[in-house]
């Protein structure tokens, strides 16, 4: 069921812009599968955290997350929200909560926006199957700035910073190699991303900062946990 374009946001969500930046054009394919649905999860608290409607709460250990302001009333924003409007939460439970719905209706959102479609395609010449391609060029303007950041040292907006720390927490970086060239030089300047030590930027947004090093910590925890 495709969101009602009435109650979506104009511009695309941060959780868009990362699940769109992990699809793979060439396989077709999402990098990191396995935990995608924390890095779905923490860009939706990202992108609540830039609408003011979160608030957190850093402990010793992990952080407590709580909903402030007004409802969104983006779907894709909604539930988290309401999940943490009846208490406080830690922040690797809301992840787990939230983040396992979100592929699909993100996927869903993307093909109503243009930005990926849906192809028939057959598997080995034979069996019929439906896989994922690109429809606009959304994509390669967000890869360029990653580029411009992790390759050139260009100093990121707030977006643009999101977006690699997430990937970068998620471990899934290595997997842009034939985009990005993987190296000691890319995971560190990934690495600064993540931990908010992006320049001036970065000292301007002191909210973004400490949210995304919140979130980096947690998807990191949560992706090294073992899954029973």
């Amino acid at each position: 069921m495709n969101a009602d374009p009435e109650r979506r946001s104009a511009e695309p969500l941060l959780v868009e812009d990362v699940l769109l930046t992990l699809f793979q054009p060439s396989s077709h394919t999402i990098a990191g599968e396995n935990t995608l649905f924390y890095v779905l999860g923490a860009a939706v608290l990202a992108d609540l955290s830039r609408e003011g409607r979160l608030s957190v709460t850093e402990g010793r250990l992990s952080a407590t997350l709580e909903a402030a302001g007004d409802p969104p009333t983006d779907p894709l924003l909604e539930p988290a929200w309401s999940y943490m409007a009846t208490k406080p939460r830690d922040v690797q439970t809301v992840l787990a909560a939230v983040g396992p719905e979100l592929r699909g209706r993100v996927i869903e959102r993307l093909v109503e926006r243009g930005h990926l479609r849906e192809e028939e395609h057959r598997a080995l010449g034979i069996f019929a199957t439906t896989r994922l391609a690109l429809a606009s060029d959304r994509r390669e303007q967000l890869m360029d700035g990653v580029k411009a950041v992790l390759l050139d040292g260009k100093e990121p907006d707030d977006r643009t910073a999101t977006i690699i720390a997430l990937i970068s927490a998620s471990g899934t970086l290595p997997q842009f190699d034939g985009e990005i060239p993987w190296g000691s030089a890319v995971q560190s300047r990934a690495a600064q991303i993540e931990h908010g030590e992006w320049g001036a930027v970065a000292a301007a947004s002191a909210v973004t900062r400490t949210m995304m090093a919140v979130l980096a910590n947690a998807v990191i925890a949560a992706t090294v946990l073992p899954r029973g």
